[in-house]
């Protein structure tokens, strides 16, 4: 026996290195109508995931988790459907750490259900599709957008071994063309206007190259379309002449953000043909959500979902239908097509099915494989769910709900939207009505009552924190003919003038609030672009910041912005818990123009004694006792 099972671990490398490996391809905001593959647009351009379609199978209804893209990546890694974890807004940026929903006493009194307070971070004891795949021998890197939370709940926290760029916010850091405002991660210097999504893919390559005797997961999650809307110069213009104005959509600022993010996916699938390993590589394709209906961009909507209805933000299909493309050799057959009812959940369940892996003791998942799927069969009485029980007032919003997909039906729940707090139902036949025009709710009243009965099943299930009666609405507040309408943005207010506390001599306190007391300036509600600014125009060539601090460990970076130039960044790295006293080197060559301090994200205050900036030929000195 023991003779067995040293042949069997001296095996053990060999036999990980015939798993396939994984490569996750994860759009945000790509509506389903933003790429050719169902024939709804004229305008967008998408070769490279027409190339992707053809070697694997597209699914024709498949949905996020959610119309919003905190709460699907988090179904994603988890397979566990947002009800059940919480996270059913994108707000795991924010600085406060809560990691249970709650449910708040009141509402507004035009509100008739009260909304869930939901978690600001995905909490690190689920276990994730990286750990699992990290513990069956894979090696784990996450390139992109992650939106689930700051160290300690970052990527590097939740089973990957690379995070690129390690960056916590909801989009590109300022922009998606260089320079940009990551905390550690910077333009080739040798790429002028370089897109966010070039680099990224560069770096995924070098990741794929390193790895490329596998096996690797590959979690590629771009930033792209996400706002803020821009683009290549080049690809605008080029769009700009295509535009018919008869199309909804006409956009070429997004339209050129759709080619970039189809360039990512060809060079991705050159890569894994350059290297030889696409014969042994499963690649998962979709989107976090429906497009984005509500912002502008070009004097229009970034884009349209038609002939869904609504975006992104709302229950209806616009907001939850996404594209979906799976390719995995020997199981999908090439230029496949499925109509099975697939969900963001499903993927982590499907790949532990597909390589054989077990889940953990006492693990559950939301979703469900979907291997006879793949294999071209049918998924007969699946449904899936969608839970979002928030006021979001976009085009097409509803008041909190939650919805339900069976065969061709779809009933959505609107939370103690009737009359004395009774739910209010809307159904719809998306075979027949694709564009959910005509509810038939009152016409089939047996079949409501059978899909809320899965509804009420999965709620309890799941454990869901629920809307309830709000005790201060007021019926003479309600508008009902409000449902659905956006309401316009109230116009910005005229710059007020600077009214920073004096006691911070100067220096500026962004993305975050600052007191002095003591002579110690405490800074409070840190969010992820949280710093201290200070005109220091008369200092002028190399130069030293020195500070004194007392923060958690992390790392940071102090950046000085010469007039009409680049930010110049050095970074530097904090012990932790006790006072620190830190000096970085400026390799300036001409006047530092605003210096920056930036502040690592934390829940806890940072407290920061004193200040100085020193010219190192000997010059001028500004020192900052607060």
């Amino acid at each position: 026996m023991k003779r067995f099972l040293l042949c069997f671990l001296a095996l053990g490398p060999a036999l990980f290195a015939t798993q396939p490996n994984v490569v996750i391809i994860f759009a945000d905001d790509l509506g389903w109508s933003d790429t050719t593959l169902y024939g709804t647009t004229k305008f967008y351009q998408t070769p490279n995931v027409e190339r992707l379609a053809k070697r694997g199978m597209t699914f024709t209804r498949a949905y996020a988790a959610s119309p919003l893209c905190s709460p699907t990546r988090s179904a994603l890694l988890t397979g566990l459907s947002p009800a059940r974890t919480g996270i059913t807004i994108p707000n795991c940026h924010m600085p406060q750490v809560v990691l249970e929903a709650t449910l708040p006493k009141k509402a507004a009194p035009n509100q008739k259900a009260i909304q869930p307070t939901p978690p600001t971070r995905l909490k690190t004891e689920y276990r994730t599709l990286a750990e699992t795949l990290h513990d069956a021998g894979y090696a784990t890197g996450h390139f992109g957008k992650w939106h689930l939370g700051p160290e300690p709940f970052s990527p590097l926290q939740q089973g990957f071994d690379v995070d690129v760029p390690h960056h916590p916010g909801p989009g590109p850091a300022g922009s998606y063309i260089a320079p940009w405002k990551f905390a550690d991660f910077d333009a080739d210097p040798d790429v002028p206007d370089q897109h966010i999504e070039d680099r990224m893919a560069k770096e995924a390559v070098a990741f794929m190259e390193k790895h490329r005797d596998g096996p690797f997961y590959l979690n590629y999650w771009m930033f792209s379309v996400h706002a803020p809307f821009d683009a290549k110069k080049a690809l605008i213009e080029k769009h700009r002449a295509r535009v018919n104005p008869a199309d909804p959509q006409r956009s070429p600022t997004y339209a050129a953000m759709v080619e970039s993010m189809d360039d990512a996916v060809g060079t991705l699938l050159d890569t894994l043909d350059r290297l030889k390993i696409a014969d042994n590589t499963i690649i998962l394709f979709t989107s976090d959500n429906g497009g984005n209906m509500y912002d502008k961009v070009d004097d229009t909507t970034p884009t349209s979902n038609a002939p869904l209805r609504g975006g992104k933000a709302c229950l209806f299909e616009g907001g939850t239908r996404v594209p979906e493309i799976i390719v995995w050799p020997g199981i999908t057959t090439a230029g496949s097509r499925s109509q099975a009812l697939v969900q963001s959940e499903d993927f982590y369940p499907t790949l532990l099915d597909g390589l054989a892996i077990k889940p953990a003791p006492e693990q559950r998942f939301d979703g469900s494989s979907i291997m006879p799927a793949l294999k071209g069969g049918d998924l007969p009485g699946k449904a899936i769910f969608q839970y979002f029980p928030h006021y979001t007032v976009v085009p097409d919003w509803l008041p909190p709900a939650v919805s339900v997909h069976r065969d061709d039906w779809k009933l959505i729940r609107i939370f103690h939207g009737g009359e004395k707090g009774a739910h209010r139902y809307l159904l719809f036949n998306l075979k027949d009505d694709p564009g959910e025009k005509t509810s038939l709710a009152t016409q089939q009243p047996a079949l409501v009552a059978e899909l809320d009965a899965l509804i009420e099943a999965f709620l309890k299930d799941t454990h869901a924190v629920v809307p309830v009666v709000n005790p201060a609405f007021d019926p003479k507040q309600y508008h009902p003919e409000l449902e659905g309408k956006q309401q316009p943005k109230v116009k910005a207010k005229a710059p007020v003038k600077d009214v920073s506390d004096p006691a911070l001599q100067g220096w500026k306190a962004r993305d975050c609030k600052a007191t002095v007391k003591g002579s110690i300036v405490r800074v409070t509600n840190i969010g992820f672009e949280c710093y201290f600014g200070f005109a220091a125009g008369k200092h002028s060539g190399p130069s030293t910041a020195t500070f004194r601090i007392k923060a958690k460990v992390g790392t940071s970076h102090f950046d000085w912005l010469p007039s009409g130039g680049k930010a110049q960044r050095v970074p530097f790295t904090l012990k932790g818990d006790d006072w620190q006293e830190v000096t970085v080197q400026l390799p300036a060559t001409g006047p530092l123009g605003i210096v920056r301090l930036y502040l690592p994200m934390q829940e806890q205050p940072v407290e920061i004694d004193w200040i100085e900036l020193r010219s190192t030929d000997g010059g001028k000195v500004t020192r900052t006792e607060f």
